[in-house]
């Protein structure tokens, strides 16, 4: 398949990947989606707005964010040299805040006095609550329970920033039920507010726009990588929850001889409940107004998830990964809690980066993959800075006493 015009062409014009996607949405939500699908078409391609974007990203967000060469850590794992994209150097420590100032600009060019959220780890809480500060626009943040309690500092960051956060106290307490909760609230006042999802999920048009958004990520990693190797990358990876700063990574090397691996997190194992690797252990099915991969439970409904980390914790993927999977072109694999941790420590250790726990999966997956490949290169997606997970990293599992390095 040729994917020189790849991002013209995905989605169609139903916002459909092959058969995933869509936009299966109550009737009363269907004007709304259909003024941000408008809007997006008619005002994020003009000149303005492209204008806009760009200054903000590079007087603001403080983009480009480097690429990294690990070379003590490759140097120690052995095999193949591991390189970051350091996302975890972006304005509020993590990729979110490429998209969420996207939607803040589309926001206030649409007239919207309002921006409704989820969050699950807090840095898409945390960059919306950002660009919300920035351009003037309130700001409510769905996050459950459990998260609140593990991701503290974000919630906190947010507040400062004048969020006002919502506990979310129904179900498992965790990302899907924020989920759910913001799109209520934003059913109910749709006229005066904007959905703001944070990652490449729900109806037409977010899985386009949080990608289309967070695409800079990947085109300047390329280029980035050529300047400093003077070649491409035998390989590139980056975790899957939703899957927003993946579909950052990938596009830009869809067209070339580049091995491309998805990290979903496999959690304590692979028992229903214990895991949230939709691509692994799912099947087809619709959740939050898209048809995607989703873990199901014995009726067909979402099955409960868990991951050590708070963004990734999803029972569902975008619909863009279904398709690249189903298409060959990209693979999909995990790391466990263990494994990840593991990650955790040793780059904190040997490089002095401390990572996500999100972003710790993909670099559990590019140390065993490099040992594999025994030499060439691979290229991580470092999505966030650790900051958030320190504490409860502390808690259970110490300061790395327990870990060879």
């Amino acid at each position: 398949m040729d994917f020189r015009n790849y991002l013209h062409t995905h989605p169609d014009e139903k916002g459909y990947f092959g058969r995933f996607g869509g936009a299966y949405l109550p009737p009363e939500l269907e004007p709304a989606f259909k003024e941000i699908t408008e809007a997006y078409h008619s005002i994020c391609h003009t000149t303005r707005f492209i204008s806009e974007l760009r200054r903000i990203r590079r007087e603001f967000q403080g983009r480009p964010t480097p690429v990294y060469h690990c070379e003590r850590l490759s140097r120690l794992n052995g095999g193949a040299q591991i390189y970051l994209k350091r996302e975890d150097l972006n304005h509020t420590g993590a990729h979110k805040l490429n998209h969420c100032m996207g939607e803040g600009l589309l926001a206030q060019f649409m007239g919207k006095k309002k921006i409704i959220a989820e969050t699950g780890a807090g840095q898409h809480g945390v960059a919306l609550a950002t660009a919300a500060a920035y351009f003037g626009l309130e700001c409510e943040i769905y996050m459950g329970e459990v998260d609140i309690a593990k991701q503290a500092p974000n919630v906190t960051r947010m507040k400062m920033l004048g969020a006002k956060v919502v506990p979310v106290t129904h179900g498992l307490k965790t990302l899907k039920e924020a989920v759910d909760a913001a799109f209520e609230a934003y059913l109910r006042d749709y006229k005066n507010a904007i959905y703001c999802i944070g990652s490449v999920v729900g109806p037409h048009p977010f899985p386009m726009m949080v990608r289309d958004f967070q695409s800079v990520v990947g085109f300047e990693a390329r280029e980035q990588f050529l300047e400093m190797t003077g070649e491409l990358p035998n390989a590139i990876c980056a975790c899957v929850g939703g899957g927003s700063n993946a579909m950052g990574l990938f596009p830009a090397f869809l067209n070339d001889p580049v091995d491309i691996y998805g990290v979903e997190p496999l959690g304590r194992g692979p028992a229903q409940g214990d895991h949230a690797a939709s691509m692994g252990y799912g099947s087809e099915g619709v959740m939050h107004g898209f048809n995607s991969i989703m873990l199901k439970d014995a009726e067909g409904n979402p099955a409960p998830v868990y991951s050590v980390a708070s963004g990734l914790d999803y029972p569902s993927v975008g619909p863009e990964h279904a398709y690249l999977r189903d298409i060959g072109r990209v693979t999909y694999e995990s790391a466990d809690d263990a494994a990840a941790v593991d990650a955790f420590f040793k780059l904190s250790r040997y490089e002095g980066i401390i990572p996500a726990l999100e972003s710790s999966h993909a670099i559990a997956f590019a140390l065993r993959k490099a040992r594999e490949m025994k030499t060439g290169t691979i290229l991580v997606n470092c999505s966030g800075r650790g900051d958030k997970d320190v504490d409860f990293i502390a808690e259970h599992y110490g300061y790395g006493e327990d870990h060879k390095y």
